[in-house]
């Protein structure tokens, strides 16, 4: 069983001081906060203790660069739930990369991984041409290789978790 506790361990362990950053669980809604001063943390704060929610966050701290890291939630824009069929398409494009980083740490933390459409109000699941960009997302990654922080953050899962090593031909557009 996967424990959020083991997950914040892993990050920390990893990116508390290389990248002054740590992973907070507990957030009333998830939440990047970049540090304000040289002796302060960035942190990554998920929701309630949802592992899922974790390795989301993660992966969206994964996919930003120098300057997002900068920024309160990485500058990104969120129109909450019940956001319209043009306003969920946005959304489902801002979230290809991280939802196939987390796609893979979730496999490599031996984990069931869902889409998250993220629009419950106006029933607006994830649409099949997102399930599939996700899945070519995940592909290409795996290729191509990670990101140097999602590498590092998929390998320490995996060697956590004793999961054994994975390729692309583990990963099914029928599993998402």
């Amino acid at each position: 069983m996967q424990n959020c506790s083991d997950l914040i361990e892993i990050f920390n362990g990893l990116f508390l001081h290389s990248e002054r950053t740590e992973l907070v669980m507990g957030g009333e809604e998830p939440l990047y906060k970049p540090c304000a001063g040289p002796v302060e943390r960035n942190q990554i704060i998920f929701t309630a203790d949802y592992f899922s929610s974790g390795l989301h966050e993660i992966a969206h701290w994964c996919v930003a660069g120098t300057e997002r890291r900068k920024q309160l939630d990485f500058g990104y824009w969120y129109t909450p739930d019940g956001r319209t069929v043009e306003q969920q398409h946005k959304f489902e494009q801002a979230e290809i990369k991280p939802q196939a980083l987390e796609w893979i740490f979730s496999k490599s933390a031996q984990r069931k991984f869902r889409v998250s459409a993220d629009n419950l109000e106006n029933n607006l699941g994830a649409s099949n041409e997102f399930r599939r960009a996700i899945y070519s997302q995940a592909s290409v990654y795996l290729q191509q290789g990670l990101p140097l922080r999602a590498g590092l953050f998929s390998t320490a899962l995996i060697d956590f978790y004793q999961t054994s090593p994975f390729n692309s031909q583990h990963f099914q557009l029928s599993d998402i």
